[in-house]
């Protein structure tokens, strides 16, 4: 009698399980490395709208105060990511980050303005 070639019931629910074991594994992973990387935008947009007020302070010896994005202000930041400058004088400003699909809020001061916690040191972005 030939032998018939294939994989048994047996052998096909093992690889079944085995593939939903790791989804089970790796699913979580990937979740996280995804908020990180919605982080990583927020961070990156701030000390880009730290680069643009430095550039709007050499040309109008002010800091721009006004709603991002704006024609007058040559700064957009990522899709997703809002950014609300939250003080602003010709001595400093202040500015948060907030993404949909994460529950973190980046800030950053820069000058006079007064920190927003969690920032406590002047120009670098800290997250809560």
């Amino acid at each position: 009698m030939p032998r018939r070639q294939g994989f048994t019931l047996i052998e096909l629910l093992l690889v079944v399980v085995i593939i939903g074991i790791l989804a089970v594994i790796a699913i979580p992973k990937f979740s996280n490395t995804k908020g990180k990387a919605i982080v990583a935008g927020m961070k990156s947009d701030l000390r880009n709208l730290a680069s643009a007020q430095e550039g709007y302070w050499v040309e109008f010896r002010t800091y721009y105060g006004g709603v991002v994005p704006n024609a007058g202000f040559t700064y957009s930041p990522t899709v997703g990511v809002t950014v609300t400058i939250v003080s602003a004088t010709d001595a400093g400003w202040s500015a948060s980050a907030f993404a949909a699909g994460t529950l973190q809020t980046c800030v950053i001061f820069y000058g006079s303005a007064p920190p927003i916690p969690p920032a406590v040191n002047d120009g670098a972005v800290a997250c809560s």
